[in-house]
């Protein structure tokens, strides 16, 4: 597979030029003529013009690569290997929406010939690439799975904004549907991954093996997010507990925290909806995700309660948002919590005022009807400092007061300031 590639006999496809895709494909076709596929017409154009959209992927990382973005299913004939890496998200009821998924398995069958290799990478739950993804190629194309063509199974390891663990010094999990595959998927990534890569015993072994790396991060989050609360009402600040719990050799640093995005808050409801279907019915990993989830919640309240004590109505209240993307120092807005606290505070009349120098401006406004400010304001009663975006972290005490009313609330989310003489102060 790999060599064919390299001599330029064979070309390869990528599926999905989102967060996943985009870096996959620019860093294999530096050496391999690669299709970046994506069904999105204004994604395409931008990456036709050498930027990406997400700012994740500076311009210089396009420069000399083998590489053509479409949107039209023709290019993908005459193709040897696809990787998918299309969204997996979940839907209103928090179930698997695996219509993207389908979809992309859809495009392959239509397109492949025998002979062919498909290796998935979007997050899903163990058996979704066999039981769901595999029937689709062999309905569409009308070949044989391993007599015809192979599967493989190699985890995303992406995490956007982060330029420390990236997609080349990280090691990446393979699988294949026989050794045979399996050899030659581990080639494919490890002329890439100069970490080296894992092999998994198995497609469902690689499946499970990063959906428990989300859920365990969302479970420890969840603890200290109840823990938050408890020590809440006891008038103790969670983040010096931590330190000091701490200094011990064998705990871990993990922290509270309003948890959204495409993975942490999402891949969870994927493990639960398959244990759920074959019978067992799963209680901390719900009991996790309850507790996460309805975190916003507690924070609009400890808002409310504030203004309750000031005997100030929170209709008459204005409050800056600082951040409204789902982590730091990125522009993604995919479940954001801190979007569910803004729409349950103007439910109650508060002004929100949000500044975001990371955020996709119009899609903020396209999907939640939100506007941001070019320019942070004065006479704030309240501040929520929701994410710890780089710029946020150099904000001064002093300017950060000369904003506010006399007797202000301070929300630090992140605990990005601590406290600040002349501002009520709240964190998790």
């Amino acid at each position: 597979m790999l060599k064919e590639l390299l001599d330029g006999n064979k070309k390869l496809a990528i599926i999905g030029m989102g967060y996943v895709g985009l870096p996959l494909a620019l860093e294999f076709s530096k050496d391999i003529e690669v299709v970046g596929f994506d069904i999105s017409e204004p994604l395409i154009k931008k990456l036709r013009s050498g930027t990406d959209p997400k700012g994740e992927t500076p311009d210089s990382d396009f420069e000399n690569r083998k590489i053509i973005f479409t949107t039209d299913e023709n290019d993908l004939k005459n193709i040897s290997t696809f990787i998918v890496a299309v969204p997996t998200p979940i839907t209103k009821l928090k179930s698997p929406d695996l219509r993207p998924l389908r979809g992309a398995s859809e495009v392959i069958g239509r397109n492949m010939d025998a002979g062919s290799t498909i290796v998935y990478e979007s997050t899903v739950y163990p058996g979704c690439t066999e039981e769901d993804c595999i029937p689709i190629l062999e309905r569409e194309s009308g070949l044989k799975h391993l007599k015809d063509f192979n599967v493989g199974y190699s985890p995303e390891r992406i995490n956007p904004g982060d330029k420390v663990h990236t997609l080349t010094n990280t090691i990446k999990i393979v699988s294949g549907d026989t050794s045979q595959s399996l050899d030659q998927i581990a080639a494919l990534y490890e002329h890439i991954v100069t970490a080296g890569v894992h092999r998994a015993t198995s497609i469902k072994v690689a499946e499970a093996a990063k959906i428990i790396e989300n859920t365990q991060r969302d479970l420890n989050i969840a603890l200290m997010n109840e823990l938050s609360i408890i020590f809440d009402h006891m008038n103790i600040n969670t983040h010096e507990v931590i330190e000091a719990a701490g200094s011990k050799w064998n705990f871990l640093k993990f922290y509270p925290g309003l948890v959204g995005g495409h993975c942490i808050g999402v891949d969870s409801y994927y493990l639960t909806y398959k244990s759920e279907q074959l019978g067992y019915k799963p209680e901390i990993i719900l009991a996790g995700r309850k507790i996460n989830d309805n975190l916003s919640k507690h924070v609009v309240n400890r808002v409310l309660d504030h203004f309750k004590l000031k005997n100030k109505k929170a209709s008459n209240a204005k409050i800056l948002v600082l951040g409204v993307t789902f982590k730091e120092n990125v522009s993604d807005i995919r479940n954001s919590k801190i979007i569910e606290v803004i729409q349950e505070l103007k439910s109650h009349n508060v002004k929100i005022e949000i500044y975001d120098p990371h955020v996709n401006r119009k899609k903020l406004k396209d999907d939640y009807k939100l506007d941001t400010i070019d320019k942070i304001g004065k006479e704030y009663d309240g501040i929520i400092a929701a994410v710890k975006h780089k710029e946020f972290i150099e904000f001064q005490p002093k300017m950060l007061k000369s904003i506010c009313e006399a007797q202000a609330i301070l929300i630090d989310i992140k605990s990005i300031y601590k406290e600040i003489d002349g501002l009520t102060y709240w964190s998790l």
